[in-house]
């Protein structure tokens, strides 16, 4: 890997609950370091290419199936990246690094769109050619840079609580859990029930990657405490901190999270839910429509995250299109752009599979509400999630919070320690 390759690794847009002023990270030997480019002229028609997380809904390629059918001289062809989002963004950016034309249409995390814009990564799009008026707010801050538009959102996403129903009634549990006490409460009758014989308590995402960085930070927010304060100076040294990731440890000491859960994705965590081993699950919502699929199909319900005194918080997550800075056929993906982010495709993404829509009418359609009942619920996760702020470098800051938090679920250092070394690594970062 070279310097360049290692720096634009380095730098990053945004991070889950880390608010640290994002600079232009271009190289000093190129004008990225300039930031933003100029809207560009969008010209050239012909075959195009999709680049994006591999699609375990099979809606994606249905979608660009459709778009085919209707332009038959400029089809779209998906090329499917790896799942772990790391590897998603280091294959983007090293394609960018080297001006390749391979990858036309970028699928970005909300987390990298502001990144992308400031290397010159991909290209300004023009505003007024996007129903962005008709989406949720928080959702469409997330495309900007600068005040332009460099992305349209594709979907959105909040971190939601699911939950099997049909045994929390058994055990005389009514209501889904608002706190963690009650969460483990509702376990502890649970696990009484013969039918739930060998059944865990709980699991998000634990393994080492940026699942764990959102698991972490949602867990500090939801304890009323933030990993940055409101200037953006890192704040994980506090009581409220504490008390989020002593959760999280004591959570695995004591069982409620079971051990293996330490080697948990998205993935992991879902398979385990749907085969029966977890009375709750932290997920994202395509995890509903797989879910109907499985053996706990009707048995189970979504709620939002709970927290330590009420309801907690979850990250914005979500994913945004645009339009690469060195591709070819820039007219055609312009025109792609349109197609697969429109209030259709949301509705088809939506009902196949079960992604969050960036439209803000289709949470209050009482028709879908009642089809999908988990809709209100995800709204409120949405709207109420905690932004993900822009940040200097984000590899080596979200790198911080997963070594310390980490450490402190395996038992390598206590939570006081733990947050002690990352506020130190943090502020450092932070200063540079």
């Amino acid at each position: 890997m070279n310097a360049r390759t290692r720096r634009a690794l380095q730098c990053s847009a945004v991070l889950v609950a880390a608010g640290l002023v994002l600079t232009a990270c271009g190289s000093s030997d190129d004008s990225s370091s300039s930031g933003a480019s100029k809207s560009p002229s969008f010209s050239g028609r012909g075959p195009i290419t999709f680049a994006a997380a591999k699609d375990s809904s099979g809606v994606v390629q249905k979608v660009i199936d459709g778009w085919n059918k209707r332009h038959p001289k400029e089809k779209v062809t998906f090329v499917q990246l790896p799942s772990d989002v790391n590897q998603q963004r280091q294959q983007m950016i090293q394609n960018a690094e080297t001006k390749s034309d391979a990858y036309t249409v970028l699928s970005l995390d909300v987390v990298w769109t502001s990144e992308f814009a400031a290397h010159q990564w991909i290209d300004q799009l023009p505003a007024a050619q996007f129903p962005l008026d008709k989406m949720l707010k928080p959702v469409v801050e997330t495309t900007k840079y600068r005040d332009n538009l460099y992305a349209v959102p594709q979907s959105s996403d909040g971190g939601l609580l699911y939950y099997r129903s049909d045994l929390l009634k058994k055990a005389g549990v009514s209501a889904a859990p608002t706190t963690w006490a009650d969460m483990q409460a509702a376990c502890a009758k649970v696990e009484k029930l013969p039918e739930a014989k060998g059944m865990d308590c709980y699991a998000g995402q634990f393994q080492k990657y940026e699942g764990l960085t959102v698991n972490f930070s949602e867990a500090v927010n939801s304890a009323g405490g933030v990993v940055t304060d409101a200037n953006g100076k890192p704040d994980v040294d506090t009581p409220a901190a504490k008390k989020g990731l002593d959760f999280l440890v004591d959570s695995f000491k004591d069982g409620t999270i079971p051990k293996e859960a330490i080697t948990y994705q998205e993935e992991e965590g879902r398979q385990a839910f749907q085969s029966g081993k977890l009375v709750f699950l932290r997920n994202w919502p395509y995890v509903y429509s797989l879910a109907e699929q499985s053996k706990v199909a009707g048995k189970f319900a979504v709620a939002p995250l709970p927290g330590l005194t009420g309801a907690g918080s979850s990250t914005l997550g979500g994913h945004n299109v645009a339009v690469s800075s060195f591709a070819k056929n820039k007219a055609t993906a312009l025109d792609f752009i349109k197609y697969f982010t429109s209030h259709d495709s949301a509705t088809t993404f939506l009902k196949e599979g079960s992604a969050a829509p960036p439209y803000a009418d289709l949470y209050d359609d009482p028709a879908l509400a009642k089809q999908y009942p988990y809709l209100p619920a995800l709204k409120k996760a949405i709207l109420n999630a905690v932004p993900r702020p822009r940040v200097v470098q984000y590899g080596d800051v979200s790198s911080a919070i997963q070594q310390e938090a980490y450490a402190a679920l395996n038992g390598d250092k206590s939570s006081t320690q733990a947050l002690k070394d990352l506020q130190e690594a943090l502020r450092k970062l932070s200063a540079q």
